[in-house]
C-alpha cells in the first residue's frame, strides 16, 4: 500500500458490506452473550442485564424469588408453597418470626367456636341456679351471696364487711339466680350479646370483661350499701357486656338503635321493678363502657399494653372500693 493512501483506522476496522451476522468488533466469541434480544427488537449494542444469582448457587442465574423473604433461589432450591416458591430456609422455620400471626379485629386469637366461653358461662350459670333453688337451699344462696353486713349489727353474719375471708362474694354473687324469670332474662342477653364480643374480642379479653364487669357490679353496690344488703344475679356482668357493645358498636360504625334501645328498656325495669339492685347494674355498665374503649380504640403498636392496663385498672378501681368500704364499717 502507498503511504499516501487512505487507511482505516488501526482500533475501528472496516466492517463487511452486507454482512450483519457478526458483530462489528469481531466475530462473536462462543458462548458470548448476543447483544440484541432474541427477536432482534433491542437496540444494536445493548447488553442484556445480568440477573441475580441463587443465594445458595451463586453461579445459577434466577428470575426467581422466595415469596416470604425474597431472596433468589434456582430450580434446585425452590420448594412449591401455595403462593409462589419459598427458599429452604423459610420452609424449615427461620422465616417464621417475619410471618404475621392472624388476629380478631381487637387483638385476640381466631377461634372455630365463637360462643364457647359463652356457652361456658350460661352453663356455669344454670348449674348454680339449679343447687341454689333446688339441691342446697337455702344455705348455699346464703354462701354465695354478696352479703354485706356492718360489724355493729351483733349477732348477725357480715359477709363481705368482716374482710378479705369473705370477698369471694363479690364474685359468686354474679354466679347465683334463685328465681327463674331472672336466670331467664340474664342468660338471654348474655347469649345475645355475648358471642359476638367473644368472636371480637378473643376469648381472653371476653371473659376478662364479663368478670370484672360483675366485679364491678358488686363493688359499687358494695360501696353505697355496705351497711346491711344481700345481693346476687349476673346482672352487673350482663350490663357490662351492654357497655362494651355500645363501644363496640361505636367503633365499627354499626347502627346503634337496637342496643341503645334494649338498654334503655332495661335500665327502665331496673328502675321501675322493685326488688332490683341497680347499683349493681350501674356499676357494671360503667366498667364494660370504660374496659370497652381500652380494649377497642387500644392503638396497634401498643395494643396488648393498653388493653391489659384497661382491665388492670379497673381491677384496681373495684379492690379500691372494697378496701375503702370495708375500712370504713370496721373503723
Amino acid at each position: 500500500m502507498l503511504p499516501d493512501e487512505p487507511q482505516q483506522p488501526a482500533d475501528r476496522p472496516q466492517r463487511p458490506a452486507g454482512r450483519d451476522d457478526q458483530p462489528a468488533d469481531g466475530p462473536r466469541p462462543p458462548g458470548g452473550r448476543p447483544d440484541r434480544a432474541a427477536d432482534g427488537s433491542g437496540p444494536p449494542g445493548a447488553a442484556h442485564p445480568p440477573l441475580p444469582g441463587c443465594y445458595r448457587h451463586p453461579e445459577q442465574e434466577t428470575a426467581i424469588g422466595c415469596a416470604r423473604c425474597g431472596r433468589p433461589i434456582c430450580p434446585r432450591c425452590m420448594v412449591s408453597a401455595s403462593v409462589g416458591f419459598h427458599c429452604p430456609e423459610c420452609v424449615a422455620g427461620g422465616g417464621q418470626a417475619a410471618a404475621r400471626k392472624a388476629t380478631t379485629r381487637f387483638g385476640g386469637q381466631p377461634v372455630r367456636d365463637g360462643a364457647l366461653v359463652t356457652k361456658i358461662l350460661i352453663g356455669i350459670n344454670l348449674v348454680v341456679f339449679l343447687l341454689a333453688a333446688y339441691v342446697y337451699k337455702p344455705w348455699l344462696a346464703n354462701d354465695l351471696s354478696l352479703l354485706s353486713v356492718s360489724p355493729r349489727y351483733d349477732g348477725w353474719p357480715h359477709g363481705v364487711a368482716e374482710g378479705p375471708g369473705q370477698w369471694y362474694r363479690l364474685l359468686t354473687a354474679t354466679f347465683l339466680h334463685i328465681a327463674i324469670w331472672h336466670i331467664a332474662t340474664n342468660m338471654l342477653a348474655l347469649w345475645w350479646m355475648g358471642p359476638m364480643l367473644e368472636q371480637a374480642l378473643g376469648r381472653i379479653r371476653y371473659l376478662a370483661l364479663y368478670l370484672v364487669s360483675g366485679l364491678a357490679g358488686s363493688a359499687l353496690a358494695y360501696l353505697i350499701a355496705g351497711d346491711y344488703m344481700n345481693s346476687l344475679g349476673a346482672s352487673g356482668a350482663i350490663f357490662g357486656l351492654f357497655g362494651a357493645t355500645v363501644v363496640l358498636f361505636l367503633r365499627t360504625r354499626t347502627p346503634l338503635g337496637p342496643v341503645i334501645a334494649l338498654l334503655v328498656f332495661n335500665l327502665v325495669i331496673t328502675f321501675s321493678v322493685s326488688g332490683i339492685d341497680w347499683r349493681a347494674h350501674i356499676g357494671g355498665l360503667l366498667a364494660g363502657a370504660a374496659m370497652g374503649f381500652g380494649l377497642m380504640y387500644a392503638p396497634r403498636e401498643r395494643r396488648n399494653l393498653v388493653q391489659g392496663a384497661a382491665v388492670l385498672l379497673m381491677l384496681g378501681v373495684v379492690v379500691g372500693a372494697v378496701v375503702l368500704q370495708t375500712a370504713l364499717l370496721n373503723g
